[in-house]
């Protein structure tokens, strides 16, 4: 169940599920641009406390890797969670008006939370190999909506530098490295292990969709 197609398997056990984030109101309507603000707007708060728990897991997971290329990739990655893709928020944040005392006052949403805590729990205290199942989803899923909407986008949609990041290339390039790096540790993966590794997989997508869902519904904490 482990071994070089565990990245197969692991889309395929999840194409229903992902074929669900691709149609889902947040995403329809973002390829559409009509998308309201204030959805966008709770949406690219969220999305920049997220990436900084995610590069926090990608720092823990290059620290568990075997080798010093998975060191280096993760490492990088981690450094790109936080650094190129914040300048993306940042250019939405100028033109929302956002500022850092906005950001700072606006908490993580029960779905960011929950997702952050997962991630930074499966880094602490699972194996490599189910780590890099955890954030695969992140990276994969993105880069696939990205490119669905990118083909159906108009020019002109008020989100095209979100699409455009998103559908691009380099991207691309970041996320086949990432598939590889994961099928590389489930190759000797026993049974049990490739298990875990599915769970750890198909856990993250479930709240990849929660995470646009809840952005879509604006949704905070009801207490």
């Amino acid at each position: 169940m482990g071994g070089p197609v565990f990245s197969r398997e692991a889309w395929a056990r999840n194409a229903a599920l992902y074929e669900t984030i691709r149609t889902m109101p947040f995403n329809a309507e973002l390829a559409a641009g009509t998308l309201s603000r204030a959805r966008f707007r709770h949406y690219i708060l969220q999305d920049a406390h997220y990436l900084l728990g995610f590069g926090r897991a990608l720092a823990l997971a290059a620290a568990k890797a075997p080798d010093p290329d998975a060191f280096v990739l993760f490492a990088r990655a981690a450094e790109e969670a936080v650094v190129v893709e914040r300048s993306l928020h940042e250019g939405f944040f100028r033109q929302e008006g956002i500022g850092p005392e906005t950001f700072a006052a606006t908490p993580p949403s029960p779905a960011c939370d929950h997702y952050v805590s997962h991630l930074l729990a499966v880094a602490h205290a699972e194996p490599y190999p189910v780590v890099l199942a955890a954030l695969l989803p992140c990276f994969w899923i993105y880069r696939e909506v990205g490119r669905d909407i990118h083909a159906r986008a108009a020019a002109d949609n008020p989100y095209r530098a979100w699409i455009d990041t998103y559908a691009g290339e380099d991207f691309s390039l970041a996320v086949d490295r990432v598939i590889a790096a994961t099928d590389a540790s489930a190759a000797d993966a026993s049974p049990a292990l490739a298990q875990r590794m599915h769970r750890a997989f198909t856990h993250a997508t479930r709240l990849e969709w929660m995470f646009w869902d809840g952005a879509y519904r604006q949704a905070g904490w009801p207490v």
